[in-house]
């Protein structure tokens, strides 16, 4: 099942339009279904994991 904007920021902690710009100036894959923006929640654990390894 794909995750809304609002799932990914409350999974995240952060607003919309962090997630917003999370996807569009730092990588996180998403998808763009009927004009709607999806994540998949393995791209989100994936791409979490990365931003650990980068920062660490």
């Amino acid at each position: 099942m794909l995750l809304t904007i609002p799932d990914v920021a409350v999974q995240l902690g952060v607003c919309r339009n962090t997630v917003y710009n999370l996807i569009h100036h730092n990588g996180l894959p998403s998808v763009l279904l009927g004009g709607v923006r999806r994540v998949h929640p393995d791209s989100l654990q994936s791409w979490l994991k990365q931003c650990e390894q980068q920062s660490a």
